[in-house]
């Protein structure tokens, strides 16, 4: 049967934030994503193989948002290669950013997890081969071992941000209700992948091992009023959209025609 390609692509996330300068400092300077358009109090980047789109829309007045607390608990951003994840985190300690806040092997996936300079989290990642991600009574079966950080710093050639072919791998939630965040994404498509991990649940379409997670850690804890974070993302699905809806959190998701 022939490949007949992705139904579903995360296309991009957009953020409010308070410091726009610090950000940018981040995310183009240190990451090394391209401006796109600058435009009043908004600012759109990209890595320079246009995987995927960051917006950042600037309200100086916004409290910074509480960790954690229902939205965001990570955006993670799916590297190529081994190597080009090891040569990112290398080049994060060399530039001395603040402490990695974990890695993690997950049978699927090796990750690195840090946030950005106003606590939005982030995960680098690197998949490996789908025939290797482990199963258990024929079901995905992702796991949370230690990485072999020097392993992976072992792979590295040179240093620098990330590779021009980076793209939004998954999002991951707080959420108050994990039924209600499964009626929602399953909804647009998507199939439950695990639901044996403590308090979390998995969503992904394309056999993939999550597009979105959402989890209940943050016990229902709320953010202020117009804090800094997650506003919405984009979903591009075969067959459906532009229409845009609100998740489980209230934030705007806006799908896009594949």
């Amino acid at each position: 049967m022939p490949d007949l390609g992705p139904t579903l692509v995360l296309r991009g996330l957009t953020l409010r934030v308070q410091n726009l300068e610090r950000q940018l400092r981040f995310y183009q300077g240190l990451l090394g994503l391209e401006l796109v358009r600058r435009e009043g109090n908004r600012v759109e980047l990209a890595p320079a193989g246009g995987g995927f789109g960051l917006e950042l829309v600037h309200e100086p007045s916004a409290p910074l948002r509480p960790r954690p607390t229902l939205g965001l608990y990570h955006f993670a951003l799916l590297l190529p290669s081994r190597r080009a994840l090891g040569e990112v985190v290398q080049h994060l300690l060399d530039a001395r950013y603040p402490t990695f806040e974990g890695a993690s092997d997950h049978g699927v996936s090796e990750a690195v997890y840090l946030s950005d300079p106003e606590g939005n989290g982030i995960e680098l990642y690197r998949d490996r081969p789908r025939a290797e991600w482990p199963r258990r009574e024929n079901r995905l079966s992702m796991g949370n071992q230690p990485l072999d950080f020097f392993g992976l710093l072992s792979e590295v050639k040179a240093p620098g941000p990330l590779d021009p072919t980076t793209r939004l791998g998954h999002i991951h939630l707080h959420v108050a209700d994990l039924d209600e965040a499964e009626a929602f994404f399953t909804g647009l498509g998507m199939e439950v992948t695990q639901r044996d991990f403590p308090g979390a649940r998995f969503f992904a379409a394309d056999g993939y091992h999550h597009h979105v997670g959402v989890n209940l850690w943050a016990q229902n804890r709320l953010a202020p009023a117009n804090a800094t974070g997650l506003l919405g993302y984009r979903i591009a699905l075969l067959g459906r959209g532009p229409e845009t809806l609100q998740d489980p959190n209230g934030a705007w998701v806006r799908l896009e025609p594949l």
